[in-house]
């Protein structure tokens, strides 16, 4: 049983925008400390973003409109919290407390991950999928019922009838799609909005990554300034993180799908 939301859903459009603003944080410095929440809903986007970087508020904006379409922006930014930004002076240690789930997908899981996909290359508008054994819900906005029936016949399609979705008609939050994002890897961490440092990034993308190529579940804890995870130099979990995200063209592009 899984469920799968496209890009387009609100909270997925709350992820590219706080993704995107991660982005511009790299743009601007090597290793940058970066958070970002983002309530986004009914013609206004909200941003707080607490952050070592320099950041033009209106490359932001112009972010925002970008993804999101002509929209209100309200922006806050702040340095971040001194005592958490030391933590990393010295190099990269473990930016957060927390518990990490890595497992291999499963079969059904791939299966809506290429069913999402596909129906989102020729409907890019808010969608939400889900698969449980034989039972498949598809649920498309911006498309005839008919049609999505063609390209998958015997689902339930759109059980309400046809629809209209976005910001418009939903709001959207950052880190609240995060089964869809991670499957059954999913702990108490959200991937989005967050630069490297910070665990809830760089060791879950760690422990995903080592589930699929062992194919074996991984559990993995640790303490704000740990040095080591899974017996790796912190370091070296960043950069594996940092090779994924370069590979997918960025945050904004992660947060897109999530891990799969």
């Amino acid at each position: 049983m899984i469920e799968k939301v496209n890009p387009s859903h609100p909270d997925k459009v709350a992820d590219r925008i706080a993704g995107a603003i991660v982005d511009l944080a790299y743009a601007a410095e090597e290793n940058p400390k970066i958070a970002v929440e983002v309530l986004i809903g009914h013609g206004v986007c909200h941003a707080i973003i607490e952050t070592t970087a320099e950041l033009d508020k209106e490359s932001i904006a112009e972010a925002i409109v970008r993804i999101a379409g002509e929209i209100l922006v309200d922006l806050y930014i702040t340095k971040q919290d001194k005592h958490l930004s030391d933590n990393q002076v010295d190099g990269f240690r473990c930016g957060d407390n927390g518990i990490f789930k890595g497992m291999p997908l499963t079969e059904e899981q791939k299966e809506l991950s290429a069913i999402a996909h596909r129906i989102y290359d020729a409907y890019p508008y808010d969608g939400k999928y889900i698969i449980d054994g034989i039972r498949l819900i598809i649920c498309q906005s911006n498309a005839r019922t008919d049609d999505i029936d063609t390209m998958y016949p015997g689902a339930e399609i759109n059980p309400i009838g046809d629809w209209t979705g976005g910001t418009d008609v939903d709001t959207g939050a950052t880190n609240r799609k995060l089964g869809s994002d991670m499957a059954d890897s999913v702990t108490g961490g959200g991937l989005h909005g967050k630069d490297l440092s910070k665990a809830d990034v760089s060791v879950n993308i760690y422990a995903f990554l080592k589930a699929q190529e062992t194919g074996r579940p991984v559990t993995l804890c640790c303490a704000i300034g740990d040095e080591l995870v899974d017996g790796q130099p912190y370091e070296t979990i960043v950069e594996i993180a940092r090779e994924y995200i370069k590979s997918l063209g960025g945050f904004e592009k992660f947060a897109e799908w999530g891990l799969f």
